[in-house]
C-alpha cells in the first residue's frame, strides 16, 4: 500500500470502501430518528415534557453497551458482533409505527440504542485494521467524513418529513442499517486481542497494564468539548433566533467533519500533541466568541456564525485526536477496549452537555454557560497534550 498518496490510496482499499458504505447505513438509520422521534412523539400524544425521553434512552443504552462490546466480542468475534449491532439498530426501526405508547417507543429506542453502542465501537476500529499504523489518521478522518453526511442530510430531512406526518416514512428508512450486513464479512482479521509481541505495534511503553491515568486525561479533554457541544447543539437554537441557530449548527457540523479528515490526514505526519493544542484552543476561543454574539440578548449573527466555525474546528480536531491517541495509549491489543471508553465519553458528554448547559443558560444566561465551558476546555487541556507529548515522542 503507497503511503504517499493518502485519499487515492485509501479509497482503492476494499475495506475501507466497505467500511465507508457500513457507516453511510448505519448513521443513517440513527440519525433519522434521533430529531423526528420527539416531534413525532409529540404529534401522537405524549407530553412534550417528555419528548425527548426517547433520544434518552437511545443514548443510554449506547453507553452502557459500548461498556460492554469487548465482552461481547471475545464472546462471538467482530463478525458476529458487528452483525448484532445493525440488527439491532435497524431491524426495530419501523415497529416504532405497531404502537404509538411511550412505553413502546421507549423499548424499541432502548434496542436500537444496544445496536448503535456496537456500531460506534467498531467502525473506528474496523477504520484502523484496514490500513498500516501510519495511515490510521487518515482512515479515522474518512470514517468521520462518512459519519458527517447522514448527520448532515437526515436530521433536516426526517423532521421535515415527520412535520408533514410522513413519520412513517423516516421509520422505514431507518431500516438503512440492515442493508449493511453483507458488508460484514470485508474487513480483515484484527488479529489477537490479547498482549503479545504484536501487540506492540505503536504502543506507548508500560501500557503492559491499561494506561487508565493516561487516558483519563485525554478523554477529559474530549468529555469538556463534547460536553460544549452536546450544549451547543441543544440550546442554541431555544435561545437564539432558529434560523441563525440553524444556520451557526450547519456551519459547525461542517467544519468540524473537514476538520477531522483534515487532522486524521496532518498526524500521520505530524506529531499529534501539537495539533490537539491548537484545537483546544479554537475550542476555548470559539466558545468566547459565540458567547460574545449572543451577550447582548439579541444574537449577532456574524459573531455566533463566525464562532461557531472556530468551535467546529476544535469539535473535529479534538473527536480526530483524542481517538487516535486513546488507540496509541492502549495499544493494538486493547484498542476495543479505548474505543469503548473513548465513545462512551463521547455520548455522555453531549448527553451530559444538553442538561448542563440548559441548567446554567437558564440561571445564569447562554453567554455565562458557553464561557464557563470554554474555561473548562482551557482548564484540562495542558494534561492531555503533555500525555500525547508522550505518546508522540515513542
Amino acid at each position: 500500500m503507497d503511503s504517499t498518496d493518502d485519499r487515492p490510496a485509501l479509497l482503492s482499499l476494499p475495506p475501507i470502501r466497505a467500511l465507508l458504505v457500513l457507516s453511510l447505513l448505519g448513521f443513517t438509520g440513527f440519525f433519522l430518528t434521533l430529531s423526528s422521534l420527539p416531534l413525532y412523539a409529540v404529534s401522537v400524544g405524549v407530553p412534550e415534557a417528555l419528548a425527548g425521553l426517547p433520544a434518552t434512552v437511545l443514548l443510554t443504552a449506547t453507553v452502557l453497551t459500548q461498556l460492554g462490546v469487548p465482552r461481547l466480542i471475545t464472546a462471538v468475534g467482530r463478525p458476529a458482533t458487528l452483525a448484532i449491532g445493525l440488527l439491532a439498530l435497524g431491524a426495530p426501526a419501523p415497529l416504532l409505527l405497531v404502537h404509538d405508547e411511550l412505553w413502546w417507543l421507549l423499548t424499541d429506542s432502548a434496542v436500537r440504542g444496544i445496536g448503535f453502542g456496537i456500531l460506534t465501537v467498531l467502525s473506528p476500529l474496523l477504520a484502523t485494521a484496514a490500513v498500516p499504523a501510519n495511515r490510521h489518521g487518515a482512515a479515522i478522518g474518512l470514517y468521520g467524513l462518512a459519519v458527517a453526511v447522514p448527520n448532515l442530510v437526515a436530521i433536516p430531512l426526517s423532521v421535515a418529513l415527520t412535520g408533514a406526518g410522513r413519520f412513517d416514512v423516516v421509520a422505514w428508512c431507518a431500516l438503512a442499517p440492515v442493508l449493511a450486513l453483507p458488508l460484514v464479512g470485508r474487513f480483515p482479521d484484527p488479529g489477537p486481542t490479547t498482549d503479545d509481541g504484536a501487540a506492540k505495534d505503536r504502543a506507548v511503553p508500560g501500557t503492559d497494564r491499561f494506561p487508565r491515568g493516561r487516558l483519563a486525561a485525554v478523554l477529559v479533554l474530549l468529555l469538556t468539548v463534547t460536553l460544549a457541544g452536546g450544549g451547543m447543539l441543544a440550546i442554541l437554537p431555544v435561545q437564539v433566533d432558529p434560523g441563525l441557530a440553524s444556520a451557526a449548527l450547519v456551519v459547525m457540523g461542517l467544519v468540524a467533519a473537514l476538520t477531522r479528515w483534515g487532522a486524521g490526514v496532518l498526524s500521520d505526519r505530524r506529531s499529534m500533541a501539537p495539533l490537539l493544542l491548537l484545537g483546544s484552543v479554537c475550542g476555548a476561543a470559539g466558545l468566547a466568541v459565540v458567547a460574545g454574539g449572543v451577550h447582548s440578548g439579541t444574537a449577532t449573527a456574524a459573531l455566533v456564525l463566525v464562532g461557531a466555525a472556530i468551535f467546529g474546528v476544535s469539535y473535529g480536531a479534538v473527536q480526530n485526536l483524542t481517538l487516535l491517541g486513546a488507540f496509541r495509549l492502549a495499544g493494538r491489543s486493547r484498542e476495543t477496549t479505548a474505543s469503548a471508553a473513548w465513545n462512551a465519553t463521547y455520548d455522555a458528554g453531549t448527553a451530559i452537555g444538553a442538561l448542563l448547559v440548559g441548567a446554567t443558560a437558564a440561571s445564569f444566561g447562554l453567554a455565562a454557560a458557553l464561557l464557563a465551558c470554554g474555561v473548562l476546555v482551557a482548564a484540562v487541556t495542558a494534561p492531555a497534550v503533555l500525555v500525547l507529548r508522550r505518546a508522540d515522542d515513542t
